[in-house]
């Protein structure tokens, strides 16, 4: 318990400390308006007062964990000034730091304030045996009581009272400064929405660069592969035919060979249709797909797979192809020993984890292998974080909604 009052009345103390500049920042924004003319100094000096507040702000949005919601910031001082001064957000903050400061004092004097009167209410009597007369800095409870030892027990319950208060006060005013923050300095319902068109588009687009590759991907497998052997197949067998009245012992080589041809192209689009979606994936679901992963894995893989149930076909499809581009990625790069997978339904999420014990460095900026499975990922408003250190070990974790 006491440890908690010494966390709120320290939280509230440094709520007014983020507070105690406005005057001066405030001051700092009124004087930059009739500044203006002399030569561009009173974007400077707004400019400069914006920087702190936007300091301050940033510290309270740490504290509560906040978004920001600023508008790109372009170089240059007076550019980067006009900008500060044509972002709604900055007026926002300003309006914030007027009421933090006040909100601030007001929460340490009452923070402290309670605690101060619950110990005087509490050693009301003994302070009146202390100080039976009169001393020239009595405190306020004596002052109160005029020293009435009947007044002065009266107050002992009333102080029992003022720790309970006290006790509760600083969390309420701990979350009065929170919805503060989170209503003037977290991004507006309308920087919300535009931020969401933003992702939208983007993610819309990556989608469209994917299946694009992946339609160029398709034709240039069946260009060099099946169709080159499909031609080959035909050729054989024309030549075949051609021989096989004067040469049958030839005529039966190059049958053999359109033979042997025809099947290799055949092995060929059964790994282009695996690839576009395995079969495995359309009749054992991504539990049984992820399992024959495993057991086709050059490396060890240990499997933690918790699905109770399936999921929509193109969820499964981007949370297999994802875990088959890891797999593949750590099998070549990792140089590991063992990888681990683990899939778990979250219920509206699917969390989805490859691990391994190999010698790390994977970076998404210097590959395609990852920035394609992010971008697969993010087609489904899904997620990609990387934690790979220089010596290991690494660890892809993956998200995806997946609410039925």
């Amino acid at each position: 318990m006491v440890r908690n009052v010494i966390r709120d009345l320290g939280r509230l103390a440094l709520g007014a400390a983020i507070g105690l500049p406005a005057p001066f920042l405030l001051a700092l924004v009124l004087l930059s308006a009739p500044a203006t003319p002399l030569g561009g100094l009173g974007l400077v000096l707004f400019a400069a007062a914006a920087w702190m507040v936007r300091r301050l702000a940033g510290l309270q949005r740490d504290r509560f964990e906040v978004p920001r919601p600023y508008r790109p910031v372009p170089s240059g001082v007076l550019p980067r000034a006009r900008a500060l001064l044509q972002d709604p957000a900055t007026w926002r903050d300003l309006a914030w730091l007027a009421s933090q400061f006040a909100l601030g004092i007001a929460g340490v004097a009452v923070g402290f304030g309670l605690w101060q009167a619950a110990l005087q209410c509490l050693t009301a009597p003994l302070l009146r045996a202390l100080l039976p007369d009169p001393t020239g800095f009595d405190p306020a409870v004596l002052e109160f009581t005029h020293r009435s030892a009947a007044l002065a027990w009266l107050l002992v319950p009333a102080g029992v009272g003022l720790v309970f208060l006290a006790y509760r006060a600083p969390g309420l005013l701990l979350e009065t400064q929170a919805r503060l923050a989170r209503a003037l300095l977290g991004p507006t319902a309308k920087a919300r929405l535009s931020a969401s068109v933003e992702h939208l588009t983007a993610t819309r687009a990556a989608a469209v660069d994917a299946s694009a590759a992946e339609l160029r991907r398709i034709e240039r497998d069946l260009h060099d592969g099946a169709q080159v052997r499909l031609v080959a197949v035909r050729m054989n067998i024309g030549m075949a035919e051609n021989m096989i009245d004067a040469d049958p012992d030839t005529a039966k080589a190059l049958m053999a060979e359109a033979k042997a041809s025809a099947g290799t192209a055949l092995t060929e689009l059964r790994d282009l249709v695996r690839g576009i979606h395995p079969p495995v994936l359309a009749d054992r679901g991504l539990a049984g797909a992820v399992r024959a992963l495993a057991l086709s894995s050059a490396v060890p893989v240990d499997l933690d797979l918790r699905l109770e149930r399936r999921l929509t076909a193109p969820v499964e499809s981007a949370a297999y192809f994802a875990l088959a581009e890891c797999l593949a990625n750590a099998i070549r790069h990792s140089g590991a020993d063992t990888i681990r997978i683990a899939v778990i339904d979250k219920g509206h999420r699917l969390s989805m984890t490859v691990s391994d014990d190999g010698r790390g460095g994977a970076d998404a900026g210097k590959g395609t292998g990852l920035q394609g499975i992010r971008r697969r990922l993010s087609a489904f408003d899904g997620t990609l974080r990387i934690a790979s250190p220089a010596g290991g070990p690494t660890t892809l974790a993956m998200e995806l909604p997946c609410a039925s």
